[in-house]
C-alpha cells in the first residue's frame, strides 16, 4: 500500500482504508470450474477455459493487489491500476457526496460501488469495494470534521 503514504501531505493521517472485494476473483473461478466440467468430455476446450481463468485469474490478482482507497484527515485517495493508473484525490472540503450502490448479491457479500463527488461535477466510481457502507460512513465523519473545524476559526 506504498502509493497512500507516498502522497500524504504534512500532518496528513490516514483514518480508514478500504479495499476490493474478494468477489473480483468470481469469474476467473466460474471459469476455471467449467474448464474442470469440460475437461471430461472435451480436453482441449477444458484445457482452453482453465488457461483463460488463470488469465483472468492473474489480472484480477493485479487489480485486487495493485487498488487502494483511503480516507485521511484531510483528503479521500483513490487508486486503481498498475500499469495504467487510475487515481483520485480530492479535498474533504471539496467532496460534496458519497454515493454507494449495492445489489442484492452486493448487500449479502458486503460489497458495493462508490461514487465520490466533488465540487465542480466531477463524480468517481470504483466498483466491488468491500464495505462500501462503512468506507462512505469514515470519509462523512472525516468530512464533518472538517467542516466542524473551519466553523471554530471564523
Amino acid at each position: 500500500m506504498a502509493y497512500i503514504e507516498d502522497n500524504l501531505m504534512p500532518d496528513e493521517k490516514v483514518a480508514a482504508r478500504a479495499h476490493l472485494h474478494r468477489v473480483v476473483f468470481l469469474w476467473p473461478a466460474i471459469w476455471i470450474a467449467l474448464g474442470f466440467w469440460a475437461i471430461t468430455s472435451n480436453p482441449g476446450l477444458g484445457l482452453t477455459l482453465i488457461v483463460f481463468g488463470l488469465g483472468l485469474a492473474v489480472l484480477a490478482l493485479i487489480n485486487y493487489k495493485t487498488s487502494e482507497f483511503a480516507v485521511t484527515n484531510k483528503r479521500v485517495l483513490a487508486k486503481i491500476g498498475f500499469i495504467r493508473r487510475n487515481s483520485l484525490e480530492v479535498l474533504l472540503s471539496k467532496v460534496e457526496g458519497i454515493q454507494v450502490s449495492q445489489g442484492i448479491f452486493g448487500r449479502m457479500l458486503d460489497y458495493g460501488s462508490i461514487v465520490v463527488s466533488g465540487t465542480g461535477g466531477t463524480k468517481e466510481r470504483y466498483r466491488s469495494i468491500a464495505a462500501p457502507l462503512v468506507f462512505r460512513r469514515r470519509v462523512q465523519e472525516e468530512a464533518a470534521r472538517v467542516q466542524e473545524a473551519a466553523q471554530v476559526r471564523f
